[in-house]
C-alpha cells in the first residue's frame, strides 16, 4: 500500500453518465440552497426558549412540528432522484408556508420563512412543467395573504410587511405565475392594498415599498391583457350572453375615429335620441354630481373563502393583540358590497359565477382590479366634500395614488382593453365619470395626473371615447384654461400645457375636427380649442408670458402637423377609366327563338325609347320585385358617367323619368345610381355610399329651395355642415386640413406674428419661424395663393429692409437685429420652395432685393454674371462663403458691373441707383455686424430664386417676370402697378430691344444672351413651351447684320451649349429648323464656324441625337459646312463623314419599323424615308462631290458611293431608283464633265479632276452592277441603260490631261457590266425588234465605241446558237413575269 498524494482539488467520484453531470450539480446545487434555508429558519427558532426544548405527549418526547416538519424536509432533499420539475413543490415548501401561517412564530421567524420562500419563487424553480405548480402556487398565496405572526416591535413588524409584499411580486413575476387563479390575483392586490393602507402608520420606507409594489403588481397584471387569448369566453357562461353584451356595449357607446392613415372615416351610426341621451349623461358631470353605475363592475366579486378553503384572505391587525390586521380591512369588500347592491337592483346584472374566479387568471380579475381602482377615487364622494372647496381640503394622497395605479394599468394594458367589452365599459362609464371629476379638482398634481391618463386613452382607445373626449376638453379643458371661469393660474397652466400635449400628437386635432366639429351632435370642439390657443398667444396690453409662449407652441404644432400630412402624405394613384361594353340595342337585334323579355331589354327600351310615360317609368324602376330591380341596375348601366360631377350625372339620370315619391322607391333608385357612378368615376367619391348620401342630399336640397312650404329655406353653411356629419365616406386628411386651416389660418398667422414681434429672445424668434414657414407649406399644398402673399408681405415688413431708412448705418443696424435677419432668410426660403405659389408677393421680395443691392449687400452670384457663369460650368463651389470684406464691398463705392452677357448681369445694370461715397475704415464692430449680414444673404440663396426660375409655375414666372420688367424700369402707363395692368411678357420686351438696335450695345447684347439662356434652362423643365422657346430664337436671326456679325461667336457657343444640353428635349420640326439656321450661318463665320462645327458634330456622331425632325435639316448644314471653305479641309471632310455616317440611322429606323408595324405600313415608312430624307442626302452628297477641292470631292464621292449601295435594309421602292439615276448620278457626271469642259481658269481651280471622274465612272458602275436585278425587271431599264452607255461614250471622248486612265477605264467597265448583264441573263440574244430590246440596243450603242467587245463578250456564237440562246432567255423572262 503506498501513501497518498495530498491534492489541492477533490477528485469528483463519477456515479453518473456524462451527460448527466450538469443536471444533477444543478439539482445538488437547488437541494442545497433549500437546505440552508432550512437551516436559516432552524437557527432563528433556536434563539427562543420555546423552540429550543422538548415536551411530552404520553411516554414519548416529541419536538415541534413545524421544527420536526422541517428537519424531514432536510433528509429529504439529497435523497430525491427525479429532477426538479418532476418533484411536487409541496413538499419542499409546505414546511415553510406552516411556519408562515403559525400564530405562534415570531416576526424573526416569519420573515426569515418568507425571505426562503422568496429566494425559491426568484430562482425560477417553479415553471408551468412543474408537477402540480398550480397548487403550490396557490398554497404560498394562501399562506401569504393569512400570513400570522407575534409582533414583538414595530421595526420587525415592518420588514415582516415588506417581506410579504416581495413574495407577493415575486409570484406574479414568477413564471408559474399563469397558474394563478382570478380568485389569488384578486386576493394578492387586496393584501398589497392593506399593506399600503396600513403603512401610513409605519415607516416612510414601508410606505415607498408598499406603493411601489402596488405600482408593479399592477402594471404585471396588466401587462398580461393583450396576451389573454378567448378571454370573452372565459367572463360568464355560454356564448349569448357576452353576444348581448357586447351588443350593449355598442348601442351605449359612440366610436371615436382614428385617423392614422391619408384617410378617416366619419361614422355616425347612431339614432339621435341614443347619442342625446348619452351626450347629457357625460355632461351632467358639469354639474358635478355623481351619477351610480351599475351593472357591469359587479359581476366579479372577491369570494369570501380563499382557494383553499383554509380561511379568510384577510389577516388580522390590531398591534394589542399581535395579529396582523388592519383598519381599511373592510374597504374592499364594501366597494363590493356597494356594486352588488347596485348589482342587484340592475335589471340586466350578470349572475355571479364562482366558478369562473377559480380559473386561471384573466380579464375576470383584471375586470375586478380595475374596478376596484376606480373606486378608490369615489372617496371623496363618500366623504361628502365637493371639488369646488375653497382650497384643497381633501387628502389628494389617495386620489394620487389611484389615479396614478389607473394610469399604469392602460399604460400597459389599454390597446388590449379595446377587445374586453367590461373594461371597455368601465373606462367609458366609471372611470371617465371619476376623471371628470377630479379634472375640476383645485389640486394642480391631481389635475395633471387626470390629463396623462386621458391622454394615453386618446392613443389607445380614442376609437372608443368619442362623447367621453368631448366632454373632458369641454367641461374641463376649456374651462380650465380661460381665467373667467375662476380658474387659477396654476390650473390654466397646467390644462394648458395638457392641450399642447394633447396638439403635439400629429392627428389629435384633425381628429377633433373630422369627429366632432363635422358632427351636428357634437359641438365645435377643434374650433374651440384653436381659438383658446390663438387668443392665449397673444399678449394684450402685457409682456410675453410663458403661458403666451405654451400657447404658441400648441398653435404651432397644430400647424406643423398639417404641414407634416402634406410631406408624408402618399399620392393615392387615379384609378384606371371604366371602358363601357358595347352593346346593341334590342331592336337591332333579330327575334330569334324570342321568348319572355329578358331585363337587359327592357332597360334598353325604357333607356332609347322616346314618347314613353315616365312616371309610369319610375315607379317601375322604383318597384321592389326583383325583376324590377334587376331592371333598375341594367338601366343605370346604360349611362356613361365618366368623369362626370355628381350632380351632373344626377341630372342627366333623372331626366329620362320621374322620381317616384314614395321613399322606398327613391333608395333603391339613388341605390343604383350611386353604384353606377362610383364605378365609372371612383376618383371623385371615395365609395358608392358617399353617392348615395350625397345625391340624398342634393334632392333635399332641391325640394328644400323649390318647395314654397318650405319657410326656412337652407343655406350653403348648412349645406356643407350636415354632408359632413351624414356621409360615411372616406374623406382624405389633406381635405379636412384645408377646412381646418381656412378656419385657424388668419388668427394663427395673426397670433404668430404678433408674438414675433414683441420677442425678445432668438429661441421664441425660431418657434415663431417654424410657424411661418410650417404656416407657408400649407398655403402652397392647398393653393392658397392670397394667404401666401399675405405671409409673404408681412414677414417683408419684419425685415426692415422695406422701412424708410433712419439709421446712419443701416448694414449695421441690420446685422444687429436678429430678427430682421431672421426674417430675411425666411422670406427668401419661402420664396424658393414655394414660389410656384407667389403672386403679388413677388414685388415685395423684389424689393428687398433692391434694397439689399443699394446696401451692397447683393451677393455677387445676382449682381453680376457669376450665376450664369457658373451654371454653365457646373462650378461645384456653388455655395461657398462670400468673401467680399466690408471695405469691398459696402465702404467702397459700388461701380458699375462688368460688361456681360448674364441674366443677372443685365437685371442689375438695368437697376438706375445712386453711388454712394467712399466711406472711412471700418471698426471691428462694423466688421462683425457685415460680416453676420453676409452670412444671413449667404443663407437666403436669393440666385436660386432666378436660376431656378424655371421650375416655376406659369402663373408665378408670369408675376415674377412682370416685377421683374417693372423693376428694370420698363416704362408703365402712368403710375399703375404691373399686376393692374396686362404688362407685355418677356418675350415683347426683348423683341422691342432687338428689333429697334441697329448698334452693338449692351443692352441688346443682354437681350440676345437672356433669351437663349432663357430657353437653355425652359427646356428641359417646359417641354409644352419647347416651340415657342425656340421660335423666339428667330429674334436672332432678325438682328441687323453688322449687329449679328459682332456677336456671332458668343451666339454659337450659347447654341451649342443650349443643343448639347437639351438635344433631347427639341422634338418638333419648326424647333430643329431655328437650331439649323443659327447653325448654317456659321459654317462660313471664320470665328463662329467651329463652334458651331462641334455643335453639329454633336447631333449627327454615331447618330445619337438624329430623328426624322432633324434628319434633313442636319444634313443640309454639314453640306454647307461641308463646302464652306473656312478653315481647315479637314473639318470638311469631317461634315462629309457626318453625312455619309447618317445613313445608318436610316437603315435603323427602316429595320425598327418593320419589327414593330404592320407590312403595308412600314413599307410605307420606308417609301417616305427614301423620297423625304435618303434623297436629300445623296442630293446633298451630289452637290459637294463638285467642290473645287480634289480631297473633299473625292471623299464626297467615296461616300455617296457607300450611300447608294448600303440601303439594301430599308427596302427602297424600286420606282425610285430612275429618279435617283436621273438627279444624283447622271447630273453629277454631267456636271463634273463639264468641269473638266471648261475654260483653262475652271481646270486650274478644279485640280487632279481626271482622279474625279475615274471615281464617278467606277461609281456609275458599281451602283449599276449592285441594282442590276432590280433595275432590270422596270420597264423603263433600256432606257436606263443607253444613257449608262452613253454617260461612258461621253466620258470616253473627253479631252483632259492625263486621260489615258479614261480611255483604259471606259472598255473595262463596259466589259465588265456586258459579263455581269451576261451572267444573269439580263443581255441575251432576242429577236424582238424595237426600242426597248436590250440585246438590240446595247449593240448599237457598243459598236460605236469598241466594235471588238460583242466578240469578247459572246465568242463563238453562230446563228443557231444564238437563235437556241433566244428561245430559252423569252421562256425565262416568260417565268419571271408570271
Amino acid at each position: 500500500m503506498g501513501r497518498l498524494r495530498l491534492q489541492s482539488s477533490i477528485n469528483a467520484i463519477e456515479e453518473e453518465p456524462e451527460d448527466c453531470e450538469a443536471t444533477s450539480s444543478n439539482k445538488t446545487a437547488l437541494g442545497c440552497m433549500i437546505n440552508s434555508e432550512i437551516g436559516a429558519v432552524l437557527a432563528v427558532m433556536r434563539r427562543n426558549v420555546r423552540w429550543g426544548g422538548r415536551y411530552v405527549s404520553g411516554d414519548d418526547q416529541l419536538e415541534h412540528s413545524l421544527i420536526q416538519a422541517l428537519k424531514n424536509l432536510r433528509r429529504q432533499i439529497f435523497s430525491w432522484q427525479n429532477e426538479w420539475h418532476s418533484v411536487n413543490p409541496s413538499l419542499y415548501l409546505q414546511p415553510f408556508l406552516e411556519v408562515i401561517r403559525s400564530d405562534e412564530t415570531g416576526a424573526p421567524i416569519t420573515g426569515v420563512a418568507l425571505s426562503s420562500i422568496h429566494k425559491i419563487l426568484t430562482l425560477d424553480v417553479l415553471d408551468v412543467n412543474t408537477v402540480n405548480v398550480e397548487d403550490a402556487m396557490h398554497l404560498v398565496v394562501d399562506a401569504v395573504t393569512s400570513c400570522r405572526f407575534e409582533v414583538t416591535d414595530p421595526a420587525s413588524e415592518e420588514i415582516v410587511l415588506t417581506k410579504i409584499l416581495q413574495v407577493l411580486l415575486a409570484c406574479m413575476k414568477s413564471k408559474a405565475s399563469v397558474m394563478l387563479s382570478n380568485q389569488h390575483v384578486c386576493t394578492i392586490v387586496n393584501t398589497c392594498f392593506r399593506i399600503v393602507h396600513q403603512a401610513g402608520t409605519k415607516g416612510e420606507l414601508l410606505q415607498r415599498i408598499a406603493r411601489h409594489t402596488m405600482h408593479e403588481l399592477v402594471r404585471c397584471i396588466f401587462s398580461h391583457l393583450p396576451d389573454v387569448d378567448n378571454t370573452e369566453q372565459s367572463l360568464v357562461k355560454g356564448g349569448s350572453s357576452i353576444n348581448n353584451e357586447v351588443h350593449a356595449c355598442s348601442s351605449h357607446h359612440v366610436m371615436f375615429l382614428n385617423v392614422s392613415g391619408p384617410a378617416l372615416s366619419i361614422c355616425i351610426g347612431l339614432p339621435l335620441l341614443v347619442l342625446s341621451s348619452l351626450l347629457i349623461k357625460i355632461l351632467k358631470f358639469t354639474s358635478f354630481s355623481l351619477v351610480q353605475t351599475t351593472g357591469l363592475d359587479t359581476d366579479y366579486s372577491f369570494s369570501g373563502k380563499s382557494g383553499n378553503g383554509s380561511g379568510t384572505s384577510e389577516y388580522d391587525g390590531q398591534l394589542s393583540s399581535g395579529v396582523f390586521n388592519s383598519a381599511s380591512s373592510g374597504l374592499i369588500s364594501g366597494v363590493m358590497d356597494e356594486s352588488n347592491a347596485s348589482t342587484d337592483n340592475g335589471k340586466d346584472a350578470v349572475p355571479y359565477d364562482l366558478h369562473l374566479m377559480t380559473e386561471p387568471y384573466g380579464v375576470p380579475c383584471m375586470v375586478e382590479i380595475f374596478h376596484f381602482l376606480c373606486s378608490l377615487l369615489n372617496v371623496v364622494e363618500h366623504t361628502g366634500m365637493g371639488l369646488r372647496a375653497n382650497s384643497i381640503t381633501f387628502d389628494e394622497d389617495v386620489p394620487l395614488f389611484a389615479l396614478g395605479l389607473i394610469n399604469s394599468a392602460i399604460e400597459l394594458g389599454g390597446p388590449a382593453m379595446r377587445h374586453h367589452p367590461r373594461l371597455l365599459s368601465l373606462i367609458q362609464d366609471e372611470l371617465f365619470r371619476n376623471l371628470m371629476q377630479f379634472g375640476l379638482s383645485a389640486s394642480p398634481l391631481i389635475l395633471s395626473m387626470v390629463c396623462s391618463i386621458v391622454l394615453n386613452l386618446y392613443q389607445h382607445l380614442r376609437t372608443e371615447l368619442k362623447l367621453q373626449l368631448e366632454a373632458f376638453f369641454s367641461c374641463v379643458i376649456l374651462r380650465l384654461a380661460q381665467s373667467r371661469y375662476g380658474a387659477s393660474y396654476q390650473q390654466q397652466e397646467v390644462a394648458m400645457e395638457a392641450l399642447v400635449d394633447f396638439c403635439r400628437q400629429k392627428t389629435f386635432m384633425v381628429e377633433m375636427y373630422a369627429n366632432l366639429d363635422c358632427d351636428i351632435t357634437c359641438g365645435n370642439v377643434f374650433e374651440d380649442l384653436a381659438n383658446l390657443l390663438s387668443k392665449s398667444a397673444f399678449p394684450v396690453n402685457c409682456p410675453l408670458s410663458s403661458m403666451h409662449i405654451l400657447a404658441l407652441d400648441g398653435l404651432i404644432a397644430v400647424i406643423q402637423g398639417m404641414a407634416e400630412r402634406i410631406g408624408n402624405g402618399s399620392v393615392g394613384s387615379e384609378s384606371s377609366p371604366v371602358n363601357l361594353e358595347e352593346y346593341t340595342p334590342f331592336w337591332m337585334v333579330k327575334c330569334e327563338n324570342y321568348g319572355d323579355p329578358d331585363h337587359w331589354s327592357v332597360a334598353c327600351f325604357f333607356r332609347y325609347t322616346a314618347g314613353l310615360d315616365k312616371n309610369l317609368v319610375g315607379d317601375f324602376l322604383g318597384n321592389h320585385d326583383e325583376f324590377c330591380v334587376q331592371v333598375l341596375h341594367e338601366f343605370a348601366g346604360t349611362f356613361d358617367f365618366q368623369d362626370m360631377n355628381l350632380d351632373t350625372a344626377l341630372r342627366l339620370f333623372l331626366e329620362t323619368f320621374r322620381l317616384p315619391g314614395e321613399s322606398q322607391k327613391i333608395q333603391r333608385v339613388l341605390e343604383a345610381f350611386s353604384g353606377r357612378y362610383y364605378e365609372q368615376s371612383p376618383q371623385i367619391l371615395a365609395n358608392k355610399d358617399a353617392a348615395l348620401l350625397l345625391s340624398y342630399s342634393l334632392i333635399m336640397l332641391n325640394t328644400d329651395q323649390h318647395n314654397v312650404q318650405v319657410k326656412k329655406k337652407m343655406t350653403e353653411e348648412d349645406f356643407i355642415r350636415n354632408n359632413r356629419t351624414l356621409m360615411e365616406v372616406m374623406i382624405s386628411s389633406a381635405y379636412l386640413d384645408h377646412d381646418m386651416f381656412a378656419i385657424m389660418s388668419g388668427p394663427t398667422i395673426a397670433a404668430i406674428s404678433v408674438v414675433f414681434d414683441h420677442a425678445e429672445y432668438e429661441d421664441v424668434y425660431q418657434t415663431c419661424i417654424d410657424g411661418f414657414l410650417a404656416v407657408a407649406k400649407i398655403s402652397a399644398c392647398h393653393h392658397l395663393e392670397d394667404v401666401l402673399d399675405d405671409l409673404v408681405v408681412s414677414l417683408c415688413k419684419f425685415t426692415t429692409l422695406l422701412n424708410p431708412s433712419s439709421v446712419e448705418e443701416p448694414v449695421l443696424a441690420f446685422g444687429d437685429d436678429a430678427k430682421a435677419r431672421m426674417a430675411t432668410v425666411t422670406v427668401f426660403t419661402i420664396a424658393n420652395r414655394y414660389g410656384d405659389f407667389i403672386r403679388t408677393g413677388w414685388r415685395n421680395i423684389l424689393d428687398c432685393i433692391l434694397r439689399l443691392h443699394k446696401l451692397g449687400l447683393l451677393p455677387a452670384r445676382v449682381a453680376s454674371d457669376a450665376a450664369d457663369d457658373s451654371e454653365m460650368s457646373s462650378d461645384p463651389g456653388h455655395g461657398k462663403p462670400l468673401t467680399n470684406s466690408l471695405s469691398s464691398a459696402h465702404m467702397q463705392s459700388i461701380g458699375t458691373p462688368r460688361r456681360s452677357s448674364g441674366l443677372m448681369g443685365r437685371f442689375s445694370q438695368l437697376l438706375s441707383l445712386d453711388t454712394e461715397e467712399p466711406r472711412s475704415q471700418p471698426t471691428e464692430q462694423q466688421l462683425a455686424a457685415h460680416q453676420r449680414t453676409l452670412q444671413t444673404i449667404q443663407k437666403c440663396h436669393i440666385d436660386s430664386i432666378f436660376t431656378e426660375s424655371k421650375f416655376l409655375q406659369a402663373d408665378s414666372l408670369l408675376q415674377l417676370a412682370r416685377a421683374l420688367i417693372w423693376a428694370a424700369g420698363r416704362p408703365q402707363k402712368g403710375n399703375t402697378s404691373p399686376e393692374d395692368e396686362d404688362t407685355a411678357g418677356v418675350y415683347e420686351h426683348i423683341a422691342s430691344i432687338v428689333q429697334s438696335t441697329v448698334v452693338a450695345s449692351a443692352l441688346v447684347e443682354k437681350a440676345v444672351f437672356g433669351l437663349l439662356r432663357i430657353c437653355q434652362r425652359l427646356l428641359p423643365y417646359k417641354e409644352n413651351l419647347a416651340d415657342e422657346l425656340l421660335r423666339s430664337l428667330q429674334l436672332v436671326l432678325k438682328l441687323d447684320a453688322r449687329v449679328a456679325d459682332q456677336y456671332c461667336e458668343q451666339i454659337t457657343q450659347e447654341v451649342s451649349r443650349l443643343v448639347k444640353a437639351n438635344a433631347t428635349h427639341i422634338r418638333s420640326p419648326m424647333g430643329w429648323r431655328t437650331i439649323g439656321s443659327l447653325l448654317s450661318i456659321t459654317a462660313r463665320h471664320p470665328d463662329a464656324s467651329e463652334s458651331g462645327f462641334d455643335a453639329l458634330s454633336f447631333i449627327m456622331s454615331d447618330g445619337a441625337h438624329l430623328s426624322p425632325a432633324n434628319f434633313v435639316l442636319s444634313v443640309d448644314a454639314a453640306r454647307q459646312f461641308a463646302e464652306s471653305r473656312v478653315g481647315q479641309t479637314d473639318r470638311s471632310v469631317h461634315a462629309v463623314d457626318l453625312m455619309a455616317g447618317s445613313v445608318a440611322c436610316l437603315v435603323r429606323w427602316a429595320r425598327d419599323a418593320r419589327e414593330a408595324m404592320a407590312e403595308a405600313e412600314a413599307a410605307k415608312l420606308c417609301e417616305d424615308i427614301g423620297k423625304d430624307m435618303w434623297m436629300k442626302l445623296v442630293q446633298a452628297l451630289r452637290k459637294v462631290c463638285l467642290d473645287q477641292r480634289e480631297e473633299v470631292r473625292n471623299h464626297a464621292l467615296l461616300s455617296l458611293q457607300m450611300c447608294l449601295t448600303g440601303v439594301d435594309e430599308i427596302c427602297l421602292p424600286i420606282g425610285l431608283w430612275p429618279t435617283c439615276f436621273e438627279g444624283v448620278i447622271f447630273t453629277m457626271l454631267d456636271d463634273l464633265a463639264e468641269i473638266a469642259q471648261g475654260n483653262p481658269q475652271t481646270q486650274k481651280e478644279y485640280r487632279n479632276i481626271e482622279g474625279t471622274l475615274v471615281l464617278a465612272l467606277k461609281l456609275l458602275a458599281k451602283v449599276f452592277l449592285h441594282l442590276l436585278q432590280e433595275l432590270s425587271q422596270l420597264s423603263s431599264f433600256c432606257k436606263l441603260w443607253r444613257n449608262v452607255i452613253g454617260r461612258m461614250e461621253k466620258y470616253m471622248k473627253l479631252k483632259v490631261k492625263r486621260g489615258e486612265k479614261l480611255q483604259e477605264l471606259v472598255p473595262e467597265l463596259l466589259k465588265n457590266i456586258l459579263f455581269v448583264m451576261k451572267t444573269k441573263g439580263v443581255l441575251v440574244p432576242t429577236s424582238t425588234l424595237g426600242g426597248d430590246n436590250v440585246w438590240e440596243q446595247t449593240w448599237l450603242h457598243v459598236n460605236k465605241i469598241f466594235p471588238s467587245l460583242q466578240s469578247e463578250v459572246f465568242p463563238n456564237q453562230d446563228s443557231e446558237v444564238l437563235q437556241s440562246n433566244q428561245t430559252d432567255a423569252g421562256e425565262t423572262a416568260s417565268a419571271q413575269n408570271e
